[in-house]
């Protein structure tokens, strides 16, 4: 009887301690959408309830049809679109990049830029993407201060020479693509 005893107490223990670590596991979790995720979504609510109230996304798409029609216009694009103080606003819901990537799409359908530049074109529409969720990824690695400080404006500045060098790769990958 005490074998058993033992086991039944064994194997209470090992679920007691399993459920334990679920327990804290969900609180944790909560605690953390509460204090991180929960803030960054009403930030990017009310920055793509802002870009589609004020119609600021096809005034920039406008302006930005002008320029995918060639190589140059497509880096000033991507230059642009990965500035580190525009690419957080620009990034949120990629609100401008769907909008973009439409009109752009639209233009390609017509005639109006060539189909060889439709990749090239998504890249220097898109050097913007997840810059606006590195204040929040970096939160959520419970990264220190000093290493936030650091590494958004790390990320930000390598994505203005990153995107560029990505709209020059897929323009290169292009060739013959629409031949």
């Amino acid at each position: 009887m005490d074998g058993l005893n033992k086991v039944l107490v064994t194997i209470g223990r090992g679920v007691g301690g399993v459920v334990g670590t679920l327990y804290q596991a969900g609180r944790d979790t909560i605690d953390t959408i509460i204090r991180n995720i929960l803030p960054f979504m009403a930030f990017i609510a009310f920055i793509i309830g802002l870009v589609l109230a004020t119609g600021i996304g096809d005034v920039i798409a406008n302006g930005i049809k002008g320029l995918a029609g060639n190589i140059v216009g497509l880096l000033i694009v991507s230059v642009v679109c990965a500035i580190p103080v525009l690419s957080p606003l620009l990034g949120p819901g990629a609100v401008i990049a769907q909008v973009v990537g439409t009109l752009l799409g639209v233009e390609i359908g017509r005639g109006n830029i060539p189909p060889q530049m439709a990749l090239p074109a998504l890249f220097a529409i898109n050097p913007q993407v997840g810059c606006d969720f590195i204040p929040v990824g970096l939160a959520l690695g419970e990264a220190e201060p000093e290493t936030v400080e650091v590494g958004v404006p790390a990320v930000l500045f390598s994505r203005l020479i990153t995107g560029p060098l990505a709209v020059v790769i897929a323009y290169v990958a292009s060739f013959g693509m629409y031949s």
